[in-house]
């Protein structure tokens, strides 16, 4: 039987026997893997081992211009050098277009979404700013401006508060028609926006835990949202601490992010165990992987990184062994 906490429910899935536990690491191709995305995904690997549950891999592709086939290939092979390995297929969200479709078709007959002509620059000349960005101001909410066409599709929020208790950051309350304002499923280039193709997916793949980054936080409850508009379960979520620069910036490609090389995994692991609070023996550092692992999975304790947000990545720690 898996094991449990206190503040981290085993939730059941409408399809799935409740004691079983789906997770995943959903990393965008734009670039190899760096140290902040091998945090989530040590981390959510761990949480699903501690669950004895299934760890499953989705590459978050649909931003075409900024996702390559190349990088997610990278990303596959930097996992399996580090013993992170998959239980079923991996999705890409380039190929799964028509699921994407029909959940905006759902949303559109239920009359929950509405077309919104506005440019980006109409919008931040008028917008206020939110806890995630720009609050859209409602210019196309009861109706497109005569002499406009519709660019986008937008989910029309209202002011009843999304809570849902995480297990590492606590309890969360957030008014979307305040706080976040209507927001994008289908944008104006055509592609669909993330909010809407991980709700989808993580029910296609009956995701009953979400093991992610803390910067996605403010995300979930549009994601809560969209799940009860179209009927889906709600995973529990953990969100994990993310991992900074001296600058206070998210490691990412944009900053410069160095990948994380596959020379000496066990040097790399060892690393982010200890950037998640773990305290591996340093005899294991530069020892046997598999004997790492072990140690890990016998010794993973989530709860040490309660309520922790960011951790900081100084230079010192991508040695060369590491990279």
């Amino acid at each position: 039987m898996p094991k449990t906490r206190s503040n981290w429910i085993l939730r059941k899935s409408p399809s799935l026997p409740e004691t079983v536990y789906r997770g995943r690491f959903a990393p965008s191709p734009t670039g190899p893997l760096h140290f902040g995305s091998l945090i989530a995904a040590v981390g959510s690997y761990l949480e699903a081992e501690y669950h004895h549950g299934t760890w499953l891999v989705r590459m978050e592709d649909l931003d075409a211009p900024r996702c390559t086939v190349e990088a997610a290939d990278d990303i596959l092979r930097t996992l399996e050098a580090f013993g992170l390995h998959w239980d079923e297929e991996v999705i890409y969200q380039s190929q799964r277009t028509a699921a994407y479709e029909e959940a905006l078709r759902q949303l559109q007959a239920i009359g929950a979404v509405y077309p919104c002509a506005c440019t980006r620059k109409e919008i931040a000349d008028s917008a206020l700013h939110g806890i995630d960005g720009q609050i859209y101001p409602g210019t196309c909410r009861n109706g497109i401006p005569a002499g406009r066409e519709g660019r986008a599709w937008r989910v029309r929020t209202d002011d009843q508060p999304i809570e849902f208790d995480d297990a590492l950051q606590g309890h969360i309350s957030q008014h979307l028609e305040n706080e976040i304002g209507d927001f994008v499923v289908k944008r104006a280039d055509g592609l669909f926006a993330y909010q809407l193709a991980v709700v989808v997916d993580d029910a296609l793949q009956n995701i009953t835990h979400v093991v992610r980054g803390a910067d996605l936080l403010a995300s979930t409850p549009r994601q809560i949202y969209l799940q009860q508009l179209l009927g889906f379960a709600t995973p529990a979520y953990m969100h994990l601490p993310i991992v900074v620069n001296e600058r206070v910036e998210k490691l990412s490609k944009q900053t410069l992010a160095a990948p994380v090389g596959t020379r000496n995994p066990s040097a790399a692991l060892w690393r982010a165990l200890s950037f998640l609070r773990q305290e591996p023996p340093a005899e294991l550092a530069n020892g046997d992987l598999p004997a790492l692992w072990q140690w890990a999975l016998a010794n993973w304790r989530a709860e040490n990184l309660a309520g922790v947000k960011t951790l900081v990545c100084l230079p010192s720690v991508m040695a060369d062994e590491f990279t």
